[in-house]
């Protein structure tokens, strides 16, 4: 069955709900003391903004998706979804040969495998993450901003500071 016609004012509103979820998600990502209640909404908003990029993104907008949905569920501590969502951030990236967004398909990777407590397989792809971004020419505050995300990811690698927030 072939999809049907999306108008152009209709790619517009995806466009511009997907990327607002999207910055949406994020802020909650980025907030220190989060409520269920925002975990919830970061949860939904993430998903939400996939799912209207599936309508009218491209592969990039795909692969980045997945990796939000990644890094929601690696901080509500769901290891095993964060992982799903992370091989399918990779799996993206690989098929359409996205070099610029691979490191952060292996950092969530990495992450995800850190947040089950994986760490020989999170270093692993740390070191990836790590090569991939040496390979990119990229200006220093996104070089920076991608490090950043390499040294939190990291940073859950040391079991005493890797606390689960599942009771």
């Amino acid at each position: 069955m072939k999809a049907p016609t999306i108008s152009d004012a209709e790619q517009e509103f995806h466009r511009k709900t997907a990327s607002g979820c999207f910055n949406h998600a994020w802020e909650y990502l980025e907030k220190k003391d989060r409520s269920g209640g925002d975990e919830e909404e970061m949860l939904h908003l993430a998903h939400a903004s996939r799912f209207h990029w599936g309508l009218v993104g491209n592969a990039r907008n795909r692969a980045v998706g997945n990796w939000q949905i990644s890094r929601v569920y690696a901080a509500l501590n769901q290891p095993c979804l964060s992982l799903q969502f992370a091989r399918s951030s990779l799996e993206i990236c690989q098929k359409n040969n996205l070099q610029e967004v691979l490191g952060t398909a292996f950092e969530a990777v990495a992450r995800a495998y850190a947040v089950a407590g994986d760490y020989s397989s999170a270093r692993s792809y740390i070191e990836k993450a790590r090569e991939q971004l040496s390979k990119l020419s990229l200006d220093n505050e996104d070089r920076e901003t991608y490090m950043g995300q390499i040294r939190e990811t990291e940073a859950l690698m040391v079991p005493e500071k890797h606390v689960s927030r599942k009771k």
